[in-house]
């Protein structure tokens, strides 16, 4: 596995790298765990939700709020406050691919074990725990099955998609309360009681994260967790991941950089 530090980008830009992760994965390349956040802060939906129907996209506009849909599926995030993961692999790898169940259990497990390591008292939710929604509108207002939470709270949410070469899931582990942004920008009639939805049915890490905010003090929970055998790259030394065609892996195409 490849572990990218990545930087901060506006919504569009991150939406795009991860579909370009995905391209990559469906050819056969190496899988890579992208670490991102939001700059500025922004709205991603979820595949299948239509903009003009799920945002109020005037008010979005006129306060400068960028959005994008995503990839994968699920409903409405406001990312701030907040470290984003995405994990892009082969849907035959033999560890980080298999059927949709064992992939989003491998990527949750991993995701909790790096919280754990710093002090977060992160628990995967188990099957009989799925949740309906308690509103169409927020992706932070149910729980499903292998997504992690703390004290019956969904901590992070992530969705994945799968095509017929390659997966990708995406996550958003919360460290602030950045999210409840949402309900100031869905449409008027979904507005009333959303906050409070979110207050009640999320959490976020600060308490346990503290000033530890970085995506690197992250990254190296993670390295703790992968053990050996996993290459780091920092931001934009990690832009060839993007752009590798036809790869069965990236270890040549590493070499070729390195001399």
């Amino acid at each position: 596995m490849i572990l990218w530090v990545d930087a901060a980008h506006d919504p569009e830009e991150n939406m795009r790298r991860d579909r370009a992760l995905l391209a990559c994965a469906e050819q056969g390349a190496e899988p890579v765990l992208r670490l991102f956040t939001f700059a500025p802060h922004g709205i991603t939906l979820g595949a299948r939700e239509k903009p003009d129907v799920a945002l109020d996209l005037d008010r979005c506009r006129d306060d400068g709020i960028p959005w994008a849909v995503r990839p994968t599926g699920g409903r409405a995030i406001f990312h701030a406050d907040e470290w984003t993961y995405s994990l892009a692999a082969p849907l035959d790898h033999p560890e980080w691919g298999g059927t949709q169940t064992e992939a989003y259990r491998r990527v949750s497990a991993l995701i909790a074990d790096s919280l754990r390591r710093l002090g977060v008292p992160a628990d995967l939710v188990r099957p009989e725990r799925d949740t309906a929604a308690t509103s169409a509108a927020a992706c932070f207002a149910s729980t499903a099955r292998h997504e992690i939470e703390v004290g019956g709270r969904k901590l992070v949410g992530s969705a994945q998609r799968r095509t017929q070469n390659g997966l990708l899931q995406q996550g958003s582990v919360l460290l602030g309360d950045g999210h409840l942004r949402l309900a100031d920008y869905v449409r008027a009639d979904e507005r009333a009681g959303l906050r409070a939805i979110l207050g009640r049915s999320a959490c976020h890490a600060g308490p346990w994260i503290g000033d530890r905010t970085r995506l690197e003090d992250w990254a190296d929970a993670l390295l703790a967790v992968l053990g050996d055998g996993v290459r780091r790259h920092l931001a934009a030394d990690g832009l060839f991941l993007l752009t590798l065609e036809n790869a069965g892996s990236y270890t040549a195409a590493l070499a070729q950089l390195e001399r």
